[in-house]
């Protein structure tokens, strides 16, 4: 093999003319005779038995060729990339160039390799970041929380009423007829859930215990095609109804549910795992504007493969998840009308704005010189180990060190740009009404002979003299 020219084309190609000598071409062609010989007949002798020489005597000197450019391409086109240093990041293109004949072949091969990216601004930016806040009113949702998932069922001997539970047997009928999906026994349904189709819950609403009665509901006209605006009725019995019964916010509350003695150490601690929640958002949300900003800055001719591989990985994601939920990937897309091609195509700008990050990420760290010790490397291993509860040997099964260390030196990257920029006050939102009384204000002001920027001074002072302060948690 001997690489004829290399030349770079557009979108971070490479054009690699390369020609296979006539010692590498008869070995390939002796390959593809001992693969193919017991496929060709040849009068006299037993399949697989007639010599080479025989069947390019009958069937002509090429039959074998297109079989040894398949099997001498892959080692020519391989030792080519090697010789020539390149970073391949997909499938090439290839086209024959002039004859092949038993001296060999030539071949052009064109190979989308890993773009030469140039960094613009990458220290020193700046992006809003929200000021963490926590209120009573966060507080008193997330004790509402806790509240709510150690709430328990009665059974109560009365008629059901909306936020009940109703235990019941029911089965739907189409003219006259029961249908697929519409049986059920001793289901728990939650009454004002608007789990069940619209005007099912509602006449529920009054039945107790041991009651029996026919519902007659209509379906919609975008629910299933079978039932889409159909008349039917529901022959429903009720064997139980049950209330919540919310435990009282109090001391007790608090040790049932934490390791903490009063409610006032439980509010304390829901306050402080909020405030960390919410600094993590604001930090990964000003992170992510900042790198959006270093990834838009740098400038790469990038490869179409690079995009589609990314696609492609978001899709196989998506499938894992599909998967996960229990739901077969081809069901899915036939109940959701989805074209596998289509969301490929959507794919595709997320995937550029990845791909954009990636390359960014990278271009830093080369430009830093960034590396992690194996010191690092096994304190991240402890660290992950802690996290998960797990014995560092197993985590170490299941992430290969290299991977590891590819994480943290991205982290470094990402730390060079964040350490270095500046954090900003988010713009406030303005709401139609207050933009509407805005433009009333302006429009109204026009006439006035006084200046806007003391009208406008004045106005400020007044509000902020009038505005509440903010009841945090205690």
């Amino acid at each position: 093999m001997s690489v004829k020219s290399c030349e770079k084309v557009e979108k971070s190609q490479v054009a690699l003319t390369i020609e296979v000598g006539s010692a590498e071409f008869e070995a390939a062609i002796e390959k593809a005779y001992q693969k193919m010989r017991k496929k060709i007949n040849v009068p006299g002798f037993r399949p697989g038995k007639a010599p080479r020489k025989i069947i390019e005597g009958m069937y002509g000197a090429e039959v074998f060729f297109e079989e040894a450019i398949n099997i001498a391409f892959p080692d020519a086109y391989e030792a080519a990339v090697k010789e020539q240093e390149l970073q391949v990041v997909g499938y090439p293109t290839v086209e024959m160039v002039g004859d092949v004949t038993k001296e060999g072949f030539t071949f052009k091969a064109t190979t989308p390799v890993y773009p030469e990216v140039t960094l613009g601004e990458y220290k020193g930016l700046s992006a809003p970041k929200d000021e963490v806040k926590v209120t009573a009113a966060d507080v008193d949702d997330r004790l509402k929380q806790l509240s709510d998932r150690n709430t328990r069922l009665v059974s109560v001997d009365r008629e059901a009423k909306e936020g009940d539970t109703a235990v019941i047997d029911f089965e739907g009928f189409l003219d006259g007829k029961p249908f697929d999906g519409g049986k059920g026994e001793n289901h728990s349904l939650e009454l004002g859930s608007h789990s069940f189709v619209p005007g099912f819950e509602e006449q529920v609403v009054g039945m107790k215990a041991g009651d029996e009665k026919d519902i007659d509901i209509t379906f919609p006209e975008d629910y299933h095609a079978d039932l889409a605006g159909k008349a039917v009725v529901f022959k429903v019995k009720v064997h139980e109804v049950k209330e919540k019964e919310v435990p009282e916010l109090d001391d007790e509350f608090a040790k049932d549910v934490s390791e903490f003695d009063t409610l006032k150490e439980l509010k304390a601690d829901l306050k402080k795992k909020i405030t960390e929640e919410r600094q993590k958002d604001a930090d990964r949300a000003f992170e992510d504007a900042l790198m959006e900003q270093v990834a838009a800055n740098i400038t790469a001719d990038i490869p179409d493969a690079m995009v589609e591989t990314q696609a492609r990985q978001f899709l196989d994601n998506f499938k894992m998840q599909i998967a996960q939920s229990g739901i077969p990937y081809d069901q899915y897309m036939k109940m959701t009308g989805m074209d596998e091609g289509k969301l490929l195509e959507d794919a595709k700008e997320p995937a550029l704005r990845q791909v954009r990050m990636d390359l960014a990420v990278a271009a830093i760290i080369k430009a830093e010189n960034l590396d992690a010790t194996d010191e690092e490397v096994e304190a991240e291993f402890q660290k992950l180990a802690e996290q998960y509860s797990m014995d560092i040997e197993m985590v170490k099964k299941y992430l290969q060190a290299d991977q590891v260390k590819d994480q943290l030196i991205s982290q470094k990257a990402v730390a060079v740009v964040v350490d270095s920029a500046t954090a900003t006050k988010p713009e406030k939102k303005t709401t139609k009404k207050a933009a509407k009384k805005s433009e009333d204000d302006a429009e109204a002001a026009e006439g006035e002979e006084k200046p806007a920027k003391k009208s406008a001074a004045k106005k400020t002072t007044k509000k902020a003299e009038e505005a509440p302060a903010e009841k945090d948690a205690e």
